[in-house]
Formats: structure tokens, sequence, C-alpha cells
């Protein structure tokens, strides 16, 4: 992984950025971004996508990226702007405000997708970027993280959806108590228009 960083290593190319957001799927909370460097010479043992890596792992690995990055930063798009701008386009927000906060300017980007955000520095998607790129794995491991922990905070005042447990996805114990308790300021209304209908 650290190799395919290195693959755009030039004259003009000494510092990479690598950019990945989670939660694009679930019914409630934010989507969450993570932008970070790393020294090129940087190396993490057990950096993956952070879809492969138990929740135990990614908090582990997220210490070790935050203590060793160059620098790292979040961008975090709540459930209100998601629904006023569509998923899409507030991932790509997220992520856009991830790089704008970064200490370091990068001269490259490199985002998990294939959909970019406009930006000053020159930014290149990569499809599967989290199973290819050590920066833009680290940056998913701290936005998956992150959010996460923004669940666990909101299931502390909503015990009856289990987010805790689910961190907003549409299981099959969230939508039952949709269904039973409603919904919560914390959901993303254009996500429920099946699950309310069929109410």
């Amino acid at each position: 992984m650290k190799d395919f960083d290195r693959t755009f290593l030039c004259k003009s190319i000494n510092i990479i950025a690598g950019i990945d957001e989670a939660g694009r799927g679930p019914l409630a909370g934010p989507v969450v971004a993570a932008a970070v460097i790393f020294e090129n010479e940087t190396i993490i043992e057990g950096i993956n996508d952070s879809k492969k890596l138990s929740a135990c792992k990614r908090e582990e690995l997220f210490e070790k990226i935050i203590t060793k990055s160059l620098c790292y930063s979040i961008g975090i798009v709540d459930e209100k702007q998601i629904d006023e701008i569509n998923i899409l386009n507030a991932a790509l927000k997220a992520m856009k405000n991830a790089a704008d906060k970064l200490t370091v300017k990068p001269d490259l980007i490199l985002i998990d997708g294939n959909k970019p955000f406009k930006s000053e520095i020159p930014v290149k998607t990569i499809v599967k970027g989290d199973a290819k790129s050590f920066s833009i794995a680290a940056a998913s491991i701290l936005a998956k993280v992150t959010r996460d922990r923004i669940m666990k905070e909101a299931s502390e005042n909503h015990p009856e959806y289990l987010w805790h447990k689910n961190k907003g996805y549409g299981t099959k114990q969230h939508i039952e108590a949709i269904h039973i308790f409603g919904y919560t300021d914390f959901h993303r209304v254009s996500f429920l228009n099946k699950i309310l209908s069929s109410n």
C-alpha cells in the first residue's frame, strides 16, 4: 500500500494527502471524512481498508495514525445538510472540509472513489482506494472511528435505536424502532421515505 502511494512521488509531488469518508449509507447521523498526511518513510503495520478491520483493531490503529502522521483533520457534514444537498454532495463537502483543515499543504490529494471535489490542489480519485493506498486506508480508519464514536454518543440519548451497535445503518431492529418511536433530529429524513410510507 505504501508502494502505491510512492508511485505518485516526483519532482513536483513530495507531500501526499489521503482522504476517505465514512457514513454514506446510514439512516441516521453525519457523514465524516478524514484527511491524513505522513512522512514518505512512515509505515504502520496493519493499515488496511477500515471495513476489513475489527472495531478493536481500528481503535488501536486510530491512535497510531494520529501519533505517526505529519498532520490529520476531520470534516463532518450533519444529517440536516445531507437532507438539503444529498449524500453525494455532502460526502464531497466533508472531504473538502477535511482537506481545507490540513495544517500542512499537500502537493497531491488522493481520494477514495471516482468523484473529485473542487480544489486548488490536484486531486486524484482512486476507485477502491482504501484497499490500494496507505494514506487513503489510514484516512478511512480515522473517518470510521470518528463516526462510530459520534453514533455511540448519540445512542446514549436515543438507546431505543441501538446506534451503539448499528451505527445508524438500516438494520431490522433500527427500522422497527423507527416504526415504533418515529424518527429523531439525528435521522436523515430523505433516507426514510420508503420506511415511513410503509408504516
